[in-house]
């Protein structure tokens, strides 16, 4: 267990369940929601499609029949709840917005917002941080029990990218393959940091080869900072400021989560993983976790550098070997500001389901102004080129 985790059991003065639901959703607590996001959701759903941002009559109507595909929407298990929670009130948070139901009410809130398929993958951390045979097994088990559970009882609505018991690189690889070969699983899903190594370090060369010869993504989904990191970065000195999960959030979605997931992306690029796997495909989500912003001050800066260590500009490998996905950001401004910088082709769109509402960014899509085409490509076209998939037919 992490120190985070530790800190939040034994320094915060106990919650009820209703004060945890409460500065959980004001805060966005769970896997990438931010609290625009939350707002967003509240206050769309308000809105009749001719008055919502992004969204007048005509381009709404016109794009009314987009199907979807949501290549970031994750689930849990009870057993993965007990793994990865915090507290007992933290459960009751994540059951309560419905993160383990794989059935129904899942199926119910895809179809009200118009969410043809969902790409499940396992809540963050998931297990990859569990070590041995134990990792392994979980990891195995949890990839069975959606092969077994939603994708058999509603085919067609799900896919799923493999968790994999990391802490164990060639099993890790071994069980990409198999739930890839075997199961029809899209590619793999990573949380964050592996007991302090990101996938730049030649510990986990196997499971990229893996991936490179299946010819699957692999989704790099934030995971919380290492201890060290927390200490220096993210704790504070005032245990009064713990009470609402401040320091928890602060270095998760309020802040952290997306900085680390683009500080992996340039260790990638920069210490030469594209080199030595030129076709290996990295998705990343929440609009490219800051991407858009800082794109030029990277290139331009990290450039000059690496010129005489890599074998292509800096920036070649963001528009070669990267895909982003739209989750929790429905936000029109930085799409745009994304497109400036990665392909259109490259862009998919995501909804961080359940930490996000569905239709309200399905809603807000649908109101973009951008040539019915490039729509498609995002809504669904994109997905279904890079998994090798099909939509099902409505």
């Amino acid at each position: 267990m992490s120190e985070l985790i530790r800190r939040q059991e034994t320094d915060m003065k106990p919650m009820g369940r209703r004060s945890f639901l409460a500065a959980a959703t004001a805060l966005g607590i769970g896997a990438g929601v931010s609290s625009h996001a939350i707002a967003s959701a509240v206050s769309d759903n308000e809105k009749t499609p001719d008055q919502a941002p992004d969204q007048t009559a005509e381009i709404y109507q016109r794009d009314r029949d987009l199907p979807f595909i949501g290549t970031e929407e994750t689930f849990s298990t009870p057993a993965l709840l007990k793994l990865n929670s915090i507290n007992e009130d933290h459960i009751a948070f994540l059951e309560e917005i419905g993160l383990p139901d794989l059935g129904e009410r899942r199926i119910g809130d895809m179809d009200a917002g118009g969410l043809d398929v969902q790409i499940l993958s396992a809540h963050t951390p998931s297990v990859q941080n569990v070590p041995g045979q134990r990792g392994i097994d979980l990891a195995h088990d949890l990839n069975r029990q959606l092969v077994d559970g939603p994708i058999a009882a509603y085919p067609g609505r799900f896919k799923a990218f493999a968790t994999l018991p990391l802490r164990s690189p060639e099993a890790a690889a071994d069980e990409l393959e198999r739930a890839v070969r075997q199961d029809g699983f899209l590619g793999a899903l990573t949380n964050g940091h592996i007991a302090g190594k990101y996938l730049d370090h030649p510990d986990f060369e196997p499971v990229l080869a893996r991936a490179v010869a299946l010819d699957v993504p692999i989704y790099l989904h934030p995971g919380y900072p290492a201890d060290e990191v927390f200490r220096t970065y993210y704790s504070t000195t005032r245990p009064e400021y713990t009470k609402e999960f401040q320091d928890y959030i602060f270095s998760g979605s309020g802040y952290g989560w997306h900085q680390e997931v683009l500080t992996q992306c340039i260790r990638m690029i920069t210490y030469g993983v594209f080199d030595r796997f030129p076709t290996l495909k990295i998705i990343i989500g929440h609009m490219g976790e800051g991407l858009p912003f800082y794109y030029e001050r990277i290139v331009n800066d990290m450039g000059e550098p690496t010129a005489n260590s890599l074998e292509k500009p800096f920036g070649q490998y963001f528009q070669d070997n990267f895909w982003v996905t739209t989750s929790a950001f429905p936000q029109t401004e930085l799409l745009d500001l994304l497109l400036k910088h990665i392909s259109v082709d490259r862009v998919m769109f995501a909804t961080d389901y359940p930490f996000a509402d569905i239709k309200a960014q399905t809603d807000w899509f649908r109101g973009v102004d951008l040539p019915r085409e490039d729509k498609e490509k995002i809504a669904f076209r994109n997905a279904e080129n890079l998994f090798r998939m099909k939509i099902p037919v409505r």
